[in-house]
């Protein structure tokens, strides 16, 4: 028994050391409140997601109809997500993470009155995504702006961490309720509940403090957007995260080559959900075991080895012989990509100045939501002009090339240590003297 008890400590303090850092949520009110927020926010929001696209194919039975809200979208993200982030910077953005889930609730119950008419209006649908997109994008630069105010700078990757972990559970559970409710009790209901979950979120939003500017603001416009572009751009450390991450996604994001995966290449079209959650369980349990990161400060090159790791494992989905192995690459790949997602987050919110976080939120939101489209229209393409697995394998082996290029371009992404980097050794001073 003497013998057996410290080697029980031993795995016990090896487990602690890999589990998911809970503190923020134990010591920041106001972290807890942002947390069950976006948590509730994602859960209803997926919900959504699977419900429009059901709908039109329903009323339209036209795939093109379907892929068409993602064209209405584009340029609602772009524009108002480039806005939001500089507005941001100059509003209380409590107040707009208010107001926006305001407008999001108010056009989602019209999503639900509509789809409860006996004949819904497809043109309805329509505009109501584009306006969807337009409030979700002002909204999410404050979000992100905010939330490294609510903890202390040394929680910055526990609390990323956490943030993860709440949006991959409404990734992973909001699609299964919403293609339950779709299937039997109605469309109209999946927005019911996402009404409901986005009056909790801004109810919750209500809860929290005031977290005034610190200096003095820059009214929103062009000169002030093109203020952010031009610092994000001198900072080759940022410059790397957002092309590392645009590199993924425009080269290994295979999710529209899903379906004919499952019912062409492997005659397994019943496991085709599973294809779809696979990423989302790795990236659950990448966050569970993520207490690790907080030890790790090259994030430069823990953001590029994570990211050609997920090159990686996308490569070998086109060459896997079973749709079991596939499986296992999938989650994998939803691993690798939510570590490299925890180290960027941490990149921005430990070294980006408070008065500029808004705006460079707003060019992040761009670097993660552009690259999936592009990236599904190469998968396609390729895959039309070659075979569904030659476009999965040839994007995951030029991810690879990609971030290794991406590394070897900029050289200050991949020398990034976080305790003598003088961004945030800056960002570190100033928490410090305001006793953050």
């Amino acid at each position: 028994m003497t013998q057996q008890a410290p080697e029980r400590r031993g795995w016990r303090e090896r487990l602690r050391s890999v589990q998911m850092d809970v503190t923020p949520l134990r010591t920041s009110r106001d972290f807890r409140l942002l947390f069950l927020a976006g948590t509730v926010f994602y859960l209803g929001g997926m919900v959504s997601y699977v419900a429009i696209p059901f709908q039109i194919y329903h009323l339209t039975g036209s795939n093109f109809a379907v892929g068409a809200i993602g064209l209405v979208e584009l340029a609602p993200l772009v524009v108002f997500g480039l806005y939001g982030g500089a507005l941001a910077d100059h509003v209380d953005r409590r107040r707009l993470l208010v107001l926006t889930g305001l407008a999001q609730a108010v056009l989602t119950a019209v999503l639900a009155a509509n789809a409860f008419r006996e004949e819904p209006s497809v043109t309805a649908i329509f505009v109501v995504a584009g306006l969807l997109t337009a409030a979700g994008a002002l909204q999410r630069p404050s979000r992100e702006a905010l939330a490294p105010r609510t903890v202390r700078h040394e929680q910055i990757p526990a609390a990323n961490a956490l943030d993860s972990f709440g949006r991959q559970v409404g990734v992973l559970i909001g699609p299964a309720v919403g293609g339950l409710l779709a299937a039997y009790v109605g469309i109209g209901w999946c927005f019911v509940v996402d009404v409901a979950g986005l009056a909790v979120a801004t109810l919750l939003y209500v809860r929290m403090r005031p977290y005034p500017h610190q200096v003095e603001t820059t009214p929103p416009s062009l000169r002030a957007i093109g203020e952010g572009w031009s610092y994000a751009v001198r900072r080759k450390d940022l410059l790397g995260t957002y092309l590392v991450d645009i590199v993924c996604m425009l080269l290994a994001f295979p999710v529209v080559l899903f379906p004919a995966l499952a019912a062409d290449v492997f005659e397994h079209p019943q496991l085709l959900g599973l294809l779809y959650t696979a990423e989302t369980i790795g990236a659950v349990l990448a966050t569970v075991l993520s207490g690790w990161t907080a030890r790790v400060h090259h994030h430069g090159r823990a953001i590029v080895l994570a990211a050609a790791a997920y090159g990686l494992f996308i490569g070998l989905v086109g060459l896997a012989p079973t749709i079991w192995v596939v499986l296992a690459l999938l989650v994998l790949a939803g691993a690798a990509d939510m570590i490299s997602g925890v180290f960027r987050g941490t990149v921005w919110n430990q070294t980006i100045p408070e008065h500029m976080r808004g705006r460079l939120a707003g060019i992040e939101m761009l670097s993660y939501s552009v690259g999936p489209i592009g990236g599904q229209v190469r998968s396609g393409l390729v895959a039309d002009l070659w075979s569904v697995r030659g476009s999965i394998a040839s994007g995951g082996i030029a991810c690879v090339g990609g971030v290794a290029l991406a590394a070897a371009w900029l050289h200050d992404f991949w020398r990034y240590d976080s305790r003598t980097d003088e961004h945030a050794t800056a960002e570190r001073a100033r928490r410090a003297a305001r006793g953050e």
